[in-house]
């Protein structure tokens, strides 16, 4: 956890910078999520990162808890946060696994980018599950590193000796489903960007 958190503080101000990959598809992944939300929710992100995605969904909702591991990380979002002038966003260093929450106590969680990079995947979303009030949605985007970037599965243990890439899983989008599936979630909405591993999909618990 240690090392996962100094790669994530070193690398912030980089992931800061960087621009949006595919706009067209951060946009479209923005507005569908967005027909989830209600003045009235209480949303969770873990792994939100410099909180680009937070800032842009707390106005649709009553509250905003935006989690990460890594204070650089986080630092940005509370930046991006007051010049966006957006107060109901809270941003708090948490390792998902260890947050303290109650279980159902959120309308809706998100994990964008963020379940391949987690040391239990299976485990990440079962806590997503217990997480959510009945009816609530689980809304993720993940990099499917076992679909098609196979040639990446030697590469990065190389990288990670030598501190150049975080810790992660070789998840597929048939393991990733069924995982879903496996921790009690309803699958409403799929979707792969074209020129894209990242398997975007909005999960509810039935309630």
């Amino acid at each position: 956890m240690d090392r996962n958190r100094r790669f994530w503080d070193r690398t912030a101000k980089k992931y800061f910078k960087s621009p949006i990959g595919d706009e067209a598809a951060y946009t479209h992944k923005l507005e569908k999520t967005r027909e989830y939300l209600t003045p009235g929710s209480e949303v969770l992100e873990f792994g939100c990162g410099t909180g680009g995605t937070a800032v842009l969904h707390a106005p649709y909702v009553k509250h905003y808890l935006a989690t990460d591991i890594s204070d650089e990380m986080l630092n940005f979002g509370c930046e991006r946060a007051r010049e966006a002038g957006v107060e109901n966003i809270t941003f708090q260093r948490a390792n998902f696994d260890e947050l303290d929450a109650a279980p159902e106590s959120f309308d809706a969680v998100l994990g964008l980018s963020i379940i391949h990079l987690m040391q239990d995947p299976d485990a990440a979303i079962s806590r997503a599950f217990r997480l959510l009030k009945p009816g609530g949605v689980f809304v993720t985007s993940t990099v499917c590193i076992a679909d098609g970037l196979w040639f990446l599965v030697p590469v990065i243990p190389l990288m990670q000796l030598f501190g150049l890439a975080p810790q992660v899983k070789f998840l597929s989008a048939r393991r990733l489903r069924k995982a879903m599936e496996a921790a009690g979630f309803q699958i409403e909405y799929e979707w792969w960007p074209k020129r894209s591993k990242a398997l975007f999909l909005i999960c509810r618990k039935p309630g």
